[in-house]
């Protein structure tokens, strides 16, 4: 696709999508086979669909029935080693429907260790195996086979999904557990006896069947597959649009559709490369003709969308799971995360705005606009599901039973008509529920009343129907987006398991905190004269932790999920954060932002290689780009840890007026960066004034009033020489 700038096709961008997103490149399986994995991927959807409004079963069946969906599925869809040749159809006796027969007999093990711990969850006594409760940290022989199997194909599925870089993480943190006595210094501890390791790794409530897999079970899927069958049913479509319609007609008018559209498609969807190409598809070849280089297009489209994870009200799957370690409502992440999400699109913005300043290129002409009208006219419907899951979880229901509300009521609006009473089935099951939970108390009238004008609003819907075997085939697509991070879930497990068994997140948190402190105690004599000090030692001690928790998060992300990324290093800069004094809130939310900014950083940023490829220019060229373009998203962990206020929470309870203040000086703080970054603010910016700009953004992030007055003292010159220049170009002209 190297140097064109036409829309790709549907073809194009599915190629696209399997390439860079490892979870969507799967094997060719024959025709019998294909249907068979159909069945298996609609009734696992159906499963957690149906559980998820009525009841859960206990968490040993729940998780063991999830996990029988993924081995089931990764090992008939993910090769052993992905090759081109791996991914094709090759059929033979040894590879009946096209599936090697080892795959098929892993497959087999897996679905028996997932289901075992059910099945002897009680006892059973003509197998001489007792209750669980009793094995506890001493696991008898079954326990011992089937526990050794299950942590050997969990790691194996997260390779096959997800490459080989987690897998190998997990396994340094295996070899610690079992091999304690032989590190060295403060990491050292008396190891685990592997009976053990497998009792911990085996049994719920940590390892495996832990608190990563519980909330990828019970939450995360139904929010990935919602985000799916609300793009596919027209909601993704009517967000391009309406940005089209808000940013097109502006300077850089393509690229700040970009940015609006990554941010609204971004409440959908918590992947970052579907939704670069989702919006990319469109965005991407505007902005080359428009005139923006190609390299630049894709870093503006992969900035963006990179924010996904981040962006109220659905996150990606790590703030679900943030939700849990902080024993909060999710709703309080939400609100956490608005300040935040605000200040990165407002980055990406600005830099786009000033790269179209500095370019000259104009907004789209009103001709290539969509109507708004006629947008609103065709598209309204799609906004009922989206409204109808918000309601229901701010409502204070559970993220699960509002993700079914969304799910019923994005079917509803897709493949119900009034014009078909056969298809009044849809919403009449639905309104049917909602009067059972009425009935019964558990949704108040007004709950009840909404949602019963949504279902019976949604079949007036005139777009064109969803027919049933589109709908299937969008359930099934929503459960191979969720595949990979079910592996990396239940593989990250493992690593929550070694963590509460051996105490190595305090002891790496004391390391850190160590290391910073001597380094902050050694250069604390540059910031001082006298009795005088710029910075105390605290300060640069809580400073050079969080370099060195940021700089972890980005080279361990080159490769590993977002998800798996935060619950490892949450793991370890939880408790080191915790002595220098932040809020658990501000430093879980740290380590997400960075894992986070990981995926747009070289040499690994998945999203930008997707972004390049429709854009048709140099991947490592548009992954700088879309570093550059993502600064607000690196300097905005730094101000809400300083200022927990950003997050709407304070130990002193919230304050507008301190908030205001302090949004205020990081807003300028990343204004300022875009400039730097651009070389450009109301007319070209020289070298030295670019520097100054830089520098003072960095120290405007510093939530006070005497770091404030400092940045506007260094970018003074600069902000002075923009003014003249400005001038002199008005007098010119």
């Amino acid at each position: 696709m190297s140097g064109i700038d036409h829309t790709p096709s549907a073809e194009e961008l599915a190629e696209i999508e399997q390439k860079y997103d490892e979870g969507m490149a799967t094997r060719r399986v024959g025709p019998k086979a294909g249907h068979a994995l159909r069945a298996v991927a609609l009734v696992f959807a159906f499963y957690h669909y149906m559980t998820a409004g009525f009841a859960l079963p206990p968490d040993h069946w729940h998780m063991g029935w999830h996990l029988s969906g993924l081995f089931i599925l990764v090992y008939a869809l993910f090769p052993a080693i992905r090759t081109k040749s791996s991914l094709t159809y090759q059929p033979g006796p040894r590879s009946p429907g096209g599936i090697p027969i080892y795959d098929i007999i892993l497959m087999g093990l897996g679905v028996c260790a997932a289901l075992y711990l059910g099945f002897a969850w009680h006892g059973v006594s003509w197998l001489g195996i007792e209750e669980q409760t009793y094995r506890m940290g001493n696991p008898n022989n079954y326990d011992m086979v089937f526990g050794c199997i299950i942590i050997l194909l969990v790691l194996d599925i997260a390779r096959r999904t997800l490459g080989w870089v987690l897998p190998l993480i997990i396994c340094v943190f295996m070899s610690y557990a079992l091999f304690g006595p032989i590190f060295p210094g403060v990491l050292q501890h008396p190891g685990v006896k592997f009976r053990t390791f497998v009792s911990s790794m085996y049994f719920p409530q940590e390892g495996i069947y832990g608190v990563t897999l519980w909330v990828v079970s019970t939450i995360v899927f139904h929010f990935v597959l919602f985000g799916v069958i609300a793009q596919r049913t027209g909601l993704g479509q009517l967000f391009i649009d309406n940005a089209t319609i808000l940013a097109g007609r502006y300077t850089g008018g393509p690229a700040k559709v970009s940015v609006v559209s990554s941010a609204f498609f971004g409440t959908i969807s918590g992947s970052s490369v579907a939704n670069t190409v989702s919006t990319g598809a469109l965005t991407i070849p505007n902005m080359k003709r428009l005139g923006y280089p190609g390299h630049f297009a894709g870093g503006v489209e992969a900035a963006a969308s990179a924010g996904g994870q981040i962006t109220p009200p659905i996150m990606g799957a790590a703030a679900f799971i943030m939700a849990e370690f902080l024993e909060v409502s999710y709703t309080t992440i939400v609100i956490a995360a608005i300040f935040p999400a605000l200040l990165h699109y407002v980055g990406v913005f600005t830099v786009v705005h000033l790269m179209a300043r500095r370019l000259n290129l104009q907004g789209m002409s009103r001709e290539m606009l969509p109507k708004l009208g006629a947008v609103w006219a065709d598209g309204w419907a799609n906004l009922i599901p989206i409204v109808g899951l918000l309601w229901v979880l701010f409502s204070g229901y559970t993220p699960y039973m509002s993700a079914f509300c969304g799910i019923s009521l994005a079917i509803i609006a897709g493949m119900a008509r009034y014009k078909l009473p056969l298809t009044w089935i849809y919403p009449a099951a639905f309104i049917a529920f909602v009067l059972w939970k009425y009935s019964n108390g558990g949704f108040d009238l007004t709950m009840t009343l909404i949602l019963t004008f949504g279902s019976v609003l949604a079949v007036f819907n005139p777009q064109a129907r969803t027919t049933l075997p589109q709908m299937s085939e969008t359930f099934e697509t929503g459960v191979k987006y969720a595949l990979a991070v079910g592996a990396a879930s239940a593989a990250v497990g493992i690593v929550i398991g070694v963590i509460n068994t051996t105490g190595v997140g305090f002891r790496i948190g004391f390391m850190v905190t160590q290391a910073a402190s001597n380094l902050g105690t050694d250069l604390h004599g540059l910031f001082s004269i006298g009795s005088f000090e710029m910075f105390s030692i605290e300060d640069l001690t809580l400073f050079i932790s969080l370099v060195f928790i940021a700089l972890a998060c980005i080279l361990m992300g080159a490769g590993v999920p977002t998800t798996a990324l935060y619950i490892m290093l949450v793991s370890v800069a939880q408790p080191a954060l915790a002595q220098l004094g932040i809020p658990p809130i501000a430093s879980h939310m740290f380590v997400l932002y960075y894992g986070v900014v990981a995926e747009i950083t070289p040499p690994v940023c998945t999203s930008a290689y997707a972004a390049a490829a429709i854009a048709g220019s140099n991947p490592f060229r548009t992954g700088i780009s879309a570093f550059t373009l993502g600064l607000g998203k690196v300097v905005a962990p730094m101000a809400f840890v300083y200022a927990p206020v950003l997050l709407f929470v304070s130990s002193a309870g919230f304050n507008w007026v301190e908030f205001s203040y302090t949004a205020t000086s990081a807003v300028a703080g990343v204004i300022a960066l875009s400039a730097a970054v651009v070389g450009y603010w109301l007319a070209p910016m020289g070298m030295v004034f670019r520097v100054l700009a830089g520098v003072a953004g960095l120290v405007f992030i510093a939530p006070s009033w005497q770091a404030d007055l400092l940045a506007l003292a260094i970018c003074s010159p600069a902000i002075i020489s923009q003014i003249l220049l400005r001038g002199r170009v008005h007098a010119a002209a």
